[in-house]
């Protein structure tokens, strides 16, 4: 990244969660908007351990002031630092081999992006509020590459590489992760999690999908989503 980044760790053991930010949020949004607190006794018990990672969307798909190969090139750099240093890092201070990416609005982008491309490092991915098709506008929701489309947005772009994927041993170890969804039922997302949701099961990887009441796209349903599914 060629910078120092932050991120906050709750727990001591249990299942470890790499806890991807709202769009362009921070590492410690999820502690400020008691998500954290919600999940206090599975923390202190031992049965979670999250990782809270920081954001750079700012600096990638939100930064309109470089050409979209640029977005993306910035993403990536991301996504190594996330292979290579975070995940090392949740292996030596959890000592365990249960893996869960998980996130809320682009935060779901982005752990199902990772979960998908790498799905042996993840057991488990909980995508609460998202958004899987960044190059598609929706609503007030403007497509996040202008019209610009490369090899790197392609494997960037779940719900487009996941359609196209073989038979083989990525797929097989897609179909043996847990993957969950959860999105409002007036949240411009829901269609786009339709979709996604039956594109899985069309490749034969099982999901589930969990419709709520009203917009639900806010921290205290964040909340009760994260004690539910997490």
């Amino acid at each position: 990244m060629q910078r120092d980044m932050e991120l906050l760790i709750f727990g001591h053991s249990g299942r470890a969660v790499l806890f991807f930010p709202t769009r362009m949020a921070r590492f410690y949004d999820y502690e400020n908007w008691h998500i954290v607190e919600a999940l206090g006794d599975r923390i202190y018990n031992g049965e979670l351990q999250l990782f809270c990672v920081d954001s750079i969307d700012a600096e990638s798909f939100y930064n309109r002031h470089v050409h979209p190969a640029v977005r993306i090139a910035r993403h990536i750099q991301y996504e190594e630092y996330i292979l290579n240093e975070v995940l090392p890092l949740m292996k030596l201070k959890n000592g365990g081999n249960y893996f869960e990416a998980a996130g809320c609005s682009m935060g779901a982008f982005h752990a199902v992006n990772l979960a998908l491309k790498h799905p042996w490092l993840f057991k488990k991915v909980v995508c609460m509020s998202g958004r899987y098709d960044l190059t598609r506008q929706i609503q007030d929701f403007r497509d996040l590459f202008d019209g610009y489309h490369n090899h790197d947005i392609y494997f960037n772009t779940p719900q487009q590489f996941v359609a196209n994927l073989p038979e083989g041993y990525i797929l097989d170890d897609i179909r043996r992760m847990e993957i969950i969804f959860a999105v409002g039922e007036t949240d411009p997302f829901i269609q786009n999690n339709h979709e996604f949701s039956d594109l899985l099961w069309a490749k034969g990887i099982p999901n589930q999908l969990y419709v709520w009441d009203d917009y639900a796209h806010r921290p205290r349903y964040w909340r009760q989503m994260a004690q539910l599914y997490l």
